[in-house]
């Protein structure tokens, strides 16, 4: 009976083992995992994904670089960590991340980015002012791009990338300022950069006496009578920024038609100033400059180019704070403005300043203001003669302090000079202030005709101070040019008021003018564009025809006192 029962068991036990066999293998597997694909970056890194199942399962990775935990489970749902190391290869790498259940396997493609190379071999290159080839070699691993920040660098030719090497042609240099590119090469997220030093040409030339042969008192007389362009090429950021249209050949003929042989061009430079590190003035801004210069030159005028208010930067800072830099920018600016005109002759003077004071203080000037004054004016003729060619012998005008007649007399010392007799001074003359230029409801007359008059500036004023001039400088062989003067038309007086206001105006600008020839003196009237109330100007500044014929053509007659009169 026993044994009975144990068969009995041992049947049964095998039949259970059976049926299990059976329902197993009868279950359909099912697989879903989370992505098909999968991207990791270059450095690597580890990425998770999901897979479900309803059987057991196992995943593998064909390369080694890319571990994988778990590698195998059960039935559920299970988080997978795909854990890759940094690719340093230059390729972009992949591997097949297999999954399988039951007789279900799937496959993931997980992609590697690629490592990206980009050195160059050299990354400083100087080259002559003459310019040149630059070769720049690099080891690279893919495409790039390249930018050039300037444009006197140019792409010559790509090579092939089994030679690595990229050409750039580099213009010559006709500035004696040093110059910097870069050329930059981007791949992907890296950017590799070259810098390109390029030295300015020579600054200095042989000298050259030919056609700057007239020595200062001799140029002196050739001027006949003096214009200024005022509130145009001086405005800072723009010339038409004043009102003022901009200037053109038609005023320039117009000025010469009138009988002026020379002009006076008040203007601006720290505007135009495109790199502060050198002072490098805009190219676009000489052409301009010269385009104006020319007119004067196609009519066979004399022309004074000068460093105006310009900001204040210069004018308003004779302090021994300010000195040096002051000093810095002033010989940088004279040294690019004396290169661009070299080859100018002698119709063509430079002046070195303006109205050099302390904004606000009008008495006597300290030493302190005087000596660092006097030093922009040594400075400006340093930065000239500097340059060689015909600077070497061109005539130079130097300012006494806010060109004051007074201050020029007492303090005015002459810069030292490395050839003699080329030296002028300037001084400007609106005496006195409230008949010439003070906007006011007193509105004087000027003159001895007159009895409503200021207290002091009349005719015997006048005469002190140019007489002054005549001795301290005229007969000491240094001319003296009257930069600007002028009173303003104050047009809206009425009737009588008015009518003696023009006869006295223009008493006064032919007393100026003709006591300034009397002594020497080169006159240079002040014209601010504005033929209104309140205006200096003479001429329409679209079409250059006279506007106050009356007061122009008496006082262009004087203008024939030359030097045989003095």
């Amino acid at each position: 009976m026993k044994l009975y029962h144990m068969l009995l068991f041992i049947l049964m036990s095998l039949m259970s083992l059976g049926g299990c066999s059976k329902d197993e293998a009868s279950v359909t597997p099912e697989l879903v995992l989370s992505v098909a694909q999968l991207e990791v970056s270059q450095t690597g890194e580890t990425k998770t994904i999901h897979l479900k199942s309803n059987v057991n399962w196992t995943i593998e990775s064909s390369e080694e670089w890319c571990s994988i935990v778990p590698a195998s489970g059960s039935a559920g749902t299970n988080a997978i960590m795909l854990t890759v190391s940094e690719n340093s290869t230059y390729e972009v790498r992949t591997s097949s991340i297999k999954v399988t259940a039951g007789d279900m396997s799937k496959t993931l493609e997980l992609t590697q980015n690629e490592n990206y190379l980009l050195a160059l071999e050299q990354s400083a290159f100087d080259v002559s002012a003459q310019g040149g080839t630059v070769n720049v070699g690099m080891q690279l691993s893919n495409d790039f791009e390249i930018t050039i920040d300037v444009d006197w660098i140019v792409r010559n030719d790509l090579k092939s990338l089994a030679d690595s090497t990229i050409s750039f042609d580099v213009d010559a240099n006709s500035s004696f300022l040093s110059r910097v590119g870069h050329i930059s090469f981007t791949l992907n997220d890296i950017t590799a950069k070259a810098v390109i030093n390029q030295v300015g040409a020579e600054l200095f030339i042989p000298a050259d006496k030919n056609g700057v042969e007239s020595e200062a008192l001799t140029l002196a007389s050739k001027m006949v009578a003096g214009w200024n362009i005022g509130n145009s090429m001086e405005v800072p950021g723009g010339e038409i920024g004043w009102g003022n249209p901009i200037v053109s050949k038609v005023l320039i003929d117009g000025v010469k038609a009138a009988g002026f042989n020379a002009v006076r061009i008040p203007c601006a430079w720290d505007s135009y100033i495109v790199d502060q590190e050198t002072y490098k003035i805009s190219d676009s801004w000489f052409a301009r400059v010269k385009e104006v210069v020319d007119y004067c030159y196609t009519n066979d005028m004399y022309a004074i180019l000068n460093i105006h208010w310009d900001g204040g930067w210069l004018e308003n800072n004779p302090t021994y704070d300010k000195q040096d830099q002051v000093n810095e920018k002033q010989y940088a600016l004279w040294q690019q403005i004396a290169v661009f005109f070299r080859d100018y002759d002698e119709r063509l003077l430079f002046a070195g300043t303006n109205e050099v004071h302390v904004e606000g203080v009008y008495s006597d000037p300290t030493n302190e203001y005087l000596s660092v004054q006097q030093s922009f004016n040594q400075t400006f003729v340093d930065a000239v003669r500097a340059t060689g060619g015909k600077n070497a012998y061109r005539n130079l005008i130097v300012q006494t302090f806010n060109t004051n007649i007074l201050y020029g007399v007492k303090y005015h010392k002459m810069p030292t000079d490395m050839v003699e007799d080329r030296l002028w001074v300037e001084v400007h003359y609106y005496d006195p202030w409230d008949f010439c230029g003070q906007e006011s409801d007193y509105t004087p007359q000027w003159g001895e005709a007159y009895t409503d008059v200021s207290d002091w500036g009349q005719e015997d004023w006048l005469e002190e101070q140019f007489g002054a001039m005549k001795t301290h400088f005229y007969d000491k062989g240094v001319p003296v040019i009257l930069g600007e003067y002028g009173a303003m038309l104050r047009a809206e007086l009425k009737s009588e008021a008015l009518e003696k206001h023009l006869a006295s105006r223009n008493y006064y600008l032919k007393t100026v003018t003709r006591t300034a020839k009397m002594n020497g003196m080169v006159p240079f009237i002040w014209d601010n564009g504005g033929t209104g109330n309140n205006g200096f100007g003479l001429f329409n500044r679209s079409t250059g025809e006279v506007v106050h014929t009356e007061l122009l053509l008496p006082l262009l007659k004087v203008q024939i006192i030359r030097k045989n009169n003095l």
